[in-house]
């Protein structure tokens, strides 16, 4: 009997929703067995939108340019419209939006998630949003200027736990090759991991909500 891949519902209980859909299926043991190099022209597409400028935040399965300006992930310009404006200018949101799906959907595939290549516009199996917010009501005008020390905890905790990712997934590349399968529950550690730093980035780089990150890796 063929299992197929369902949508994997988006819960509420952060503004910040992150969820892949289990491939509950046999997955492609060879294009497995060489993402080493299967991903490299699609990474290359991603390092020429996102930039080398600013920092990078360790994703583990995926690197985040958090860039100040002009390439990568928007930060200082939305900081300074919400400091001054009280106004988060929507395209600046989309495009913040859009490219973290991207990145997300090029990190789900580097840790073997999905055998299905990265598009650069459609979600595929890989789920994520949150709601664009409404600055002037609902974002402290102030708090963008400490948000990213406030994160320094979840900063520690998921350098460790991308620790584990790393090899969990090398795991998991050994059972694909020889099951074809992705044990579950290190599918639902890695899901849970990225889901813990999306918020961590929606928080304390993007700015889209004033919540704080909490301590978990389920939704």
């Amino acid at each position: 009997m063929e299992h197929t891949e369902g949508p994997t519902t988006l819960r509420e209980e952060h503004p910040v929703r992150y969820a892949v859909d289990y491939p509950d299926r046999d997955l492609n043991r060879l294009a497995t067995a060489f993402r080493i190099f299967t991903i490299i022209p699609i990474a290359i597409v991603l390092g020429t939108i996102g930039g080398f400028q600013g920092g990078d935040y360790d994703g583990g399965a995926g690197t985040t340019t958090i860039a100040v300006g002009g390439t990568g992930l928007l930060f200082l310009p939305p900081l300074l419209m919400i400091l001054f404006r009280e106004k988060y200018p929507r395209w600046w949101f989309d495009w913040n939006l859009e490219l973290l799906r991207f990145v997300n959907r090029v990190g789900a595939y580097i840790a073997l998630m999905n055998d299905r290549y990265p598009s650069t516009d459609e979600q595929q199996s890989v789920h994520l949003d949150f709601a664009y917010p409404d600055a002037k009501q609902g974002l402290n005008r102030w708090l963008p200027l400490v948000k990213w020390f406030l994160a320094i905890p979840h900063y520690v905790v998921l350098f460790f736990l991308y620790i584990g990712v790393v090899v969990v997934v090398i795991v998991a590349w050994f059972v694909i090759l020889f099951t074809g399968r992705y044990p579950r529950g290190i599918f639902d550690y890695v899901e849970g991991v990225i889901r813990w730093h999306n918020r961590v980035v929606g928080y304390a780089f993007i700015l889209v909500t004033d919540r704080y990150p909490p301590f978990r890796l389920r939704p």
